[in-house]
């Protein structure tokens, strides 16, 4: 029988969460990746001067696109303070490892991304899911004209390509983040993303022949875009949207989705195939969402909460499938012209 209990259902999970331990620090777990994260980093760079002007570099740059996504993970979870218990060290490291790091800003994901969890997949209130390139509602699917109203009625079959321009959205969001005044610490934001940047651009057209750095720009944004992507599209993509009634649990349950896998999945994909378990307790540090996943799968059943959960490969079919369907009316509309 489903609980209807508002409130209560998810303070007696977390009970159970906290008596398992699984909101503890793990200290040692975080030296180790932010360590290995932080000599991909330094290697790949140190690779990518060593081998010199050579078209060999475009494996250095699959390797470095790999190195980014990763360090953005890492952005993430210090985002939800995982890794450090108060903010100045948490901020100070995301500041490094998103705007020096990879080029996006810190202040500007985190804001989004807070608002994103604070009501996953609403359609009025969710950034993720705002109508933009893509769009994930029916209703705000007509009426597009022009290239928007072209992408809108193939955006299933785009969406894969359309994720190599991610990396260059992020950038370009953040800069306009910064440009209205929405991000806090503007001055020290605009001053990292600038060093990034200048660094960047400028070991590429020092160390490469013109063309080979533009190759590897491509290249390397593209395949950056497409792995991050990647980490985040099985996630809530095809899950039901809130209604507004829905109490915490409930909310954060039925709008994710988990993907099964092994440790190659959870390191691959950051621990965000945890979804579920990642949205109700955001705090938790990621090696513990593994151990979380039982807990909150048999307490979904006792209280009759659906709970999804399905490999990789199928998550991405059922976002692309999601994404055809809600193109349907655009497609309707414009063959009726």
């Amino acid at each position: 029988m489903t609980t209807t209990t508002t409130g209560s259902d998810f303070a007696a999970l977390a009970r159970r969460i906290t008596a398992a331990g699984l909101m503890r620090r793990r200290p040692a777990y975080y030296l180790v990746r932010l360590g290995a994260v932080a000599l991909m980093y330094v290697g790949g760079w140190t690779a990518f001067l060593v081998i010199g002007s050579s078209w060999w570099q475009m494996v250095t740059a699959v390797f470095l696109a790999v190195t980014f996504a990763q360090v953005a993970l890492v952005a993430h979870d210090l985002a939800h303070r995982q890794v450090f218990r108060t903010r100045r060290p948490s901020e100070l490291a995301g500041l490094l490892a998103g705007n020096l790091g990879v080029g996006m800003s810190y202040g500007w994901w985190m804001d989004k991304h807070t608002r994103h969890h604070n009501n996953p997949n609403h359609d009025d209130l969710d950034p993720d899911v705002a109508p933009e390139v893509l769009v994930w509602a029916a209703e705000t699917a007509v009426g597009r004209r022009g290239l928007k109203g072209f992408i809108t009625r193939h955006q299933a079959t785009l969406f894969f390509p359309l994720l190599t321009l991610l990396a260059v959205s992020l950038k370009v969001s953040s800069v306009k983040a910064l440009r209205d005044g929405t991000v806090r610490r503007r001055g020290v934001e605009s001053a990292l993303l600038v060093l990034h940047a200048v660094g960047y651009l400028a070991t590429l057209l020092v160390v490469l022949t013109p063309l080979q750095a533009v190759a590897f720009l491509l290249l390397h944004q593209a395949l950056f875009g497409v792995y991050l992507g990647l980490t985040f599209a099985p996630n809530h993509k095809g899950m039901p949207h809130p209604t507004g009634t829905e109490d915490f649990l409930r909310k954060q349950v039925l709008t994710s989705r988990n993907v099964r896998g092994n440790w190659l999945t959870d390191v691959a994909l950051g621990g965000l195939n945890y979804q579920i378990e990642h949205h109700l307790f955001p705090g938790m540090p990621t090696p513990n969402l593994r151990r979380a996943q039982p807990i909150v799968q048999a307490y979904c059943a006792e209280i009759g909460v659906a709970y999804e959960q399905t490999g990789l490969i199928d998550s991405y079919r059922q976002a692309l499938r999601h994404l055809h369907e809600v193109g349907a009316p655009a497609r309707a509309e414009h063959a009726a012209r």
